[in-house]
Formats: structure tokens, sequence, C-alpha cells
């Protein structure tokens, strides 16, 4: 499925200076989020490079990845592969 700008990534917390956490949840696996361009609105929602994005992907795996903006122009952002956040639970 393709980013959709009515989905945009949520900004969670930004401070006086420096970056931003993001948070962004579609079914896209993170392999896609990552891509350069993939979100196309990037520049214009404030993302800019050394930023945190957490991405959810919603299917039925629930996974959870942290990335780091890359780079942001006005063509779009371009995050890094990501590190992914256990979701394991054997309990």
């Amino acid at each position: 499925m393709a980013y959709s700008t009515s989905n945009p990534p949520v900004l969670v917390t930004q401070g006086i200076a420096g970056f931003r956490i993001w948070k962004y949840e579609s079914v896209d696996a993170a392999t896609l989020v990552r891509v350069s361009g993939y979100f196309s609105n990037g520049w214009q929602l404030g993302m800019r490079a050394n930023d945190i994005v957490f991405v959810t992907d919603t299917d039925s795996s629930n996974a959870t990845t942290i990335h780091t903006v890359n780079s942001a122009t006005s063509s779009g952002v371009d995050l890094t592969d990501g590190l992914a956040v256990g979701t394991t639970d054997t309990d």
C-alpha cells in the first residue's frame, strides 16, 4: 500500500532545539516505509535530518522499528534502515 497524506506521521514531541520524535502507523512494512521519498510531504510536516521516527506495521505482526531521518527535502524524506523493537512475549 502506498503512503497517503491523509495518514501522516504524527509529531510526538520536539525540543526547543534539536531533533523531533515522530510516530507512524501503517499496514506497510518498515522495508517500504524507510525508502527514500515514501513520506512525500515529510518536509512540509516538519521532518528534518536526525529526527527519530517510530514505525509500527499494524498488520498482524504489529512490528515496531525505530529509524532516524537520513535526509529531508521538499521532494521527500529518507529514513535509515531502522532497528527492530522486540515484540516477543513468552509468558
